[in-house]
């Protein structure tokens, strides 16, 4: 078994919402400040592989004009419980997603890169495997949207490796499965 990790890197507003209930991500852009991102840089130099829901990648699709930017960086999953053509650097995976975890930790490789949606989140956490959770807290309240950790998880003990606060209001929050 290799070293490899699976790492939960998102963002959240202060209510818990990765996106609006449209799935709106304009929110977001309240923290945009340049030459700032938030430590992204030095966290994917160490990931190679990168797991998104069907939702989410639909989304990229349409904020980017039909690109996917991941596709060009890391092995890709996308998470989908229907058949999809196929399309370069991405793999459509409607399996079982423990065994997807399972098989990619057993290979050599750098971290896995888990982005959402709330769905894939919470099928990792219900077999517990995610590793670190980086979640990033932005100064807004959506009051309503796409919870990031939605009801009907099982407890799961973690420990902060850091906090940390940036001048836009965003705190960043890493913490490690026990």
């Amino acid at each position: 078994m290799s070293n490899r990790s699976v790492v939960l890197y998102i963002s959240m507003s202060l209510d818990g919402y990765i996106a609006t209930k449209d799935h709106d991500l304009s929110w977001l852009a309240k923290v945009d400040r340049e030459g700032e991102d938030y430590g992204y840089f030095a966290f994917t130099e160490n990931v190679d592989t990168y797991i998104v829901g069907s939702k989410t990648y639909e989304v990229v699709l349409q904020m980017t004009g039909g690109a996917f930017p991941q596709s060009e960086q890391y092995d890709c999953y996308v998470v989908t419980r229907q058949q999809r053509e196929p399309v370069p650097g991405i793999t459509f995976y409607h399996g079982d997603l423990a065994e997807l975890i399972q098989s990619l930790k057993k290979q050599k490789g750098k971290q896995i890169y888990c982005d959402g949606g709330a769905q894939i989140v919470k099928m990792l956490m219900a077999d517990n495997l995610i590793d670190e959770y980086i979640v990033s807290v932005i100064p807004t309240i959506l009051g309503d949207g796409i919870r990031l950790f939605p009801e009907g998880l099982n407890p799961i003990d973690i420990e902060l490796v850091s906090s940390k606060p940036f001048e836009s209001g965003l705190v960043q929050l890493h913490y490690k499965r026990n």
